[in-house]
């Protein structure tokens, strides 16, 4: 993550800033709602929260990953 930040400038005009973009927001949305998740837990409704998250997390790394195998940009 770290690196993804660093990086991002420099690969700033270049089809893999979408994709530090992508890895970033990822990692941040991701960490929030699995905090949420993990929080809520108790309330039966944390089972959901962290079933949607890793449903979501898997649709972002294939597709992250289908785009960057084909050098294409992501829309973000």
């Amino acid at each position: 993550m770290i690196v993804a930040h660093v990086k991002r400038d420099d690969a700033r005009g270049t089809v893999y800033e979408s994709h530090l973009t992508w890895l970033i927001r990822t990692f941040w949305w991701g960490l929030l709602w699995t905090v949420l998740g993990f929080l809520t837990l108790v309330l039966v409704i944390g089972g959901f929260i962290l079933a949607g998250v890793g449903i979501w997390l898997i649709y972002r790394v294939v597709k992250g990953w289908l785009y960057w195998n084909d050098r294409k940009p992501l829309a973000v």
